[in-house]
């Protein structure tokens, strides 16, 4: 039997609201975490990319705010700028949808901090954003945190790693000073490595739900491989581009400085095309998404670290201009595409010297690697180290 958004205990506003929206029917992830967190469980949720983790959190959390306390209720931390205004974006949009009479505010590193003093004024009752600028609006006493009572960590893997670790930590520390009364805990995320999860156990050991077939990428993706020369994938990016009718497209690149690189040499072609890299400043990496969003711009370049988190669900193709580190950044990558259900395509573009490198990446993946037919064939290469390499490839 399907299931409804009102079987899991949704206020009718919120079901409308959905419905309104043409999102009548739950998700898996939806399904199993939005119940849980209503009765107020502590959640470690690991769900693929694009299977609506952020409405499993945010209805629950939504029904949840009391709209006659005009304080900070319930904290949401995301690792990047990008991804925590479009959860802000997302939680506003609904709550005007319902008509709640509740406020989000989004708050990021980078942005104006005197405007966001301003802004915190108003008394929002969900607050969103990096974990930085969170902490350093708490310890300034202008972000009040007595009154929240839940915390959301999206993409807790990132949020508990190496680099991120502490600062959560911090974060956490303080809030539970701070918090008037119990506090409870939801952790999402398309991949748990093993470290981050032990080190949420800190968060009150929370239950772990894990959606089948977290470890793969929707069906309505294909997957293509092309056997290209270093030197020239920018160029067959470009040409791939066109023939195929790409109508937005990412660019996965390994490096922030080869992926300015890259992107000087597709503007001098006259590709319409714009880099998200982490170098770049808070406007630019605005204007960036917006232009790509808006179909302004038909790639859109970026490394592992700054494609985290985004939804831009109209992408059609995927390219791996450089191979990714292991099967994991592939499937992260691949979830790029293919969202809500439509058609993508991940082409991955390797040089004969990274043949050995992608077959064993082929051989990890739950995925079948079909050659892209090339059309015309290309001139024979002048560089002999470089037929060789073809020779032996052929070869295997």
């Amino acid at each position: 039997m399907e299931q409804t958004f009102a079987a899991l205990g949704l206020p009718e506003a919120l079901t409308r609201a959905l419905g309104a929206q043409g999102i009548e029917t739950p998700t898996p992830v939806q399904v199993q975490a939005v119940p849980r967190l209503a009765a107020g469980e502590n959640l470690l949720v690991q769900a693929p990319t694009g299977t609506g983790k952020t409405l499993a959190y945010l209805l629950p959390l939504l029904a949840k705010l009391d709209a006659s306390l005009p304080q900070a209720q319930a904290v949401v931390l995301a690792p990047t700028q990008e991804l925590s205004m479009q959860i802000a974006r997302t939680a506003q949009a609904l709550a005007q949808a319902a008509a709640l009479p509740v406020r989000t505010l989004g708050l990021i590193g980078g942005a104006n901090i005197k405007r966001q003093i301003e802004a915190l004024k108003k008394k929002p009752q969900l607050v969103v954003g990096t974990t930085g600028r969170l902490l350093e609006l708490a310890e300034k006493g202008k972000l009040k945190l007595a009154a929240v009572r839940l915390l959301v960590l999206d993409e807790f893997d990132r949020l508990l790693d190496d680099q991120s670790g502490e600062e959560t930590a911090a974060f956490v520390r303080r809030l539970r000073r701070d918090a008037a009364g119990e506090l409870q805990y939801a952790l999402f995320s398309a991949t748990a490595a093993p470290k981050a999860c032990e080190r949420a156990a800190f968060l009150g050991e929370p239950a772990r739900i894990t959606v089948a077939g977290a470890a793969h990428v929707p069906s309505t993706i294909r997957h293509y491989a092309l056997m290209t020369p270093f030197r020239e994938k920018a160029e067959r990016v470009r040409r791939l581009s066109r023939r195929l009718g790409v109508r937005r497209g990412i660019v996965f690149i390994n490096r922030a400085f080869d992926a300015e690189r890259t992107l000087a040499k597709l503007r001098y072609d006259g590709v319409r095309a714009d880099a998200l890299v982490g170098a770049a400043d808070k406007q630019a990496r605005q204007k960036a998404i917006a232009d790509f969003r808006h179909g302004r711009t038909t790639l859109l370049l970026a490394t592992d670290l700054a494609a985290r988190g985004l939804d831009l669900p109209e992408v059609d193709t995927v390219f791996n201009l450089d191979l990714p580190e292991d099967a994991r950044t592939y499937l992260h990558r691949a979830g790029r595409t293919g969202r809500a259900g439509r058609e993508g395509r991940v082409i991955t573009l390797a040089d004969y010297r990274e043949a050995e490198k992608l077959a064993r990446l082929t051989r990890s993946l739950d995925v079948e690697l079909t050659p892209l037919p090339q059309g015309r064939p290309q001139a024979p290469s002048k560089d002999k180290k470089e037929k060789k390499e073809k020779k032996q490839y052929h070869r295997r």
